[in-house]
């Protein structure tokens, strides 16, 4: 996409963290936002900070793991914009436990929310941003979506999932007017530890406020950073970003230490 003045973006999960920082800084750049999420007050508190930009705003309250409800906010973007430009399907949660203990009815909500969201959201849009000259998919995955940590495997298989769905979808619209772009945040500064599904950290280690604390010293990189990050790669239309320093050495020693970077982890993991 090379610019973003006078274009539309549809941005989910944007009640607070990146995607909140994603609706402020593109309505600092022109562009009109369409935000969702469920919790109603947090986006009313995004479009606030998004009319100080001078930016245009519509809010709606979305379940993404409901495809009817999805649906439904493409068509109201539609109708109120008068067109979309830009789904970025950001919207994500957590479940702290091992495969072991983990309940289907967590694994199942998470995966609704950060798989199936994502689905959810290119079907709906799709059709939309083929109509226009230029349209772009950004689909939120995570350091995640190449490394794994123990007690996280509903949310790494989803990330996973949506790395291997948002690269699939590139290849098949590479030579369209639709461009596609698969992020990978590394530690962000946002609330996703405390609103986390927590049971037990790797090894029981740790209680639901240590493992916060310990996210909160891991995580350098603010979310207006990260916006700002998504949002360059964006303009150049890349295929994969990267945000943050600790996703770019963490994607180096993936691809260094294939098996032996896993055990790293999992000592890792095991010792806090």
């Amino acid at each position: 996409m090379k610019k973003f003045n006078n274009k539309v973006a549809a941005i989910t999960g944007a009640a607070s963290g990146i995607g909140r920082m994603l609706a402020v800084n593109l309505a600092a750049k022109g562009c009109d936002v369409a935000i969702s999420d469920l919790d109603v007050n947090g986006l009313s508190e995004t479009a606030e900070m998004v009319e100080k930009q001078n930016g245009q705003v519509s809010i709606h309250e979305v379940d993404v793991a409901q495809r009817d409800q999805v649906e439904k906010y493409a068509a109201d973007v539609v109708k109120q914009h008068g067109r979309v430009d830009m789904i970025i399907n950001n919207a994500g949660v957590a479940v702290s436990e091992s495969v072991d203990d983990v309940r289907y009815e967590d694994f199942e909500w998470l995966m609704g929310i950060n798989f199936w969201g994502v689905v959810y959201g290119v079907k709906a849009f799709l059709p939309y941003l083929r109509k226009q000259s230029e349209g772009h998919i950004v689909n939120i995955s995570s350091v995640n979506g190449f490394i794994t940590w123990p007690n996280h495997a509903p949310y790494c298989a989803a990330k996973f999932a949506v790395k291997g769905f948002t690269e699939t979808l590139w290849q098949e619209l590479r030579n369209t007017n639709v461009r596609v772009s698969c992020v990978h945040p590394g530690g962000i500064k946002t609330h996703i530890a405390r609103n986390t599904r927590f049971y037990k950290s790797p090894g029981n280690q740790m209680t639901h406020e240590q493992s916060i604390d310990a996210f909160d010293k891991m995580a350098h990189t603010s979310a207006d950073k990260a916006a700002d990050i998504i949002i360059s790669g964006i303009l150049k239309n890349k295929r994969r970003i990267l945000v943050g320093s600790d996703a770019y050495v963490l994607d180096v020693l993936t691809r260094l230490f294939p098996t032996g970077f896993v055990r790293f982890v999992a000592n890792v993991a095991g010792r806090k």
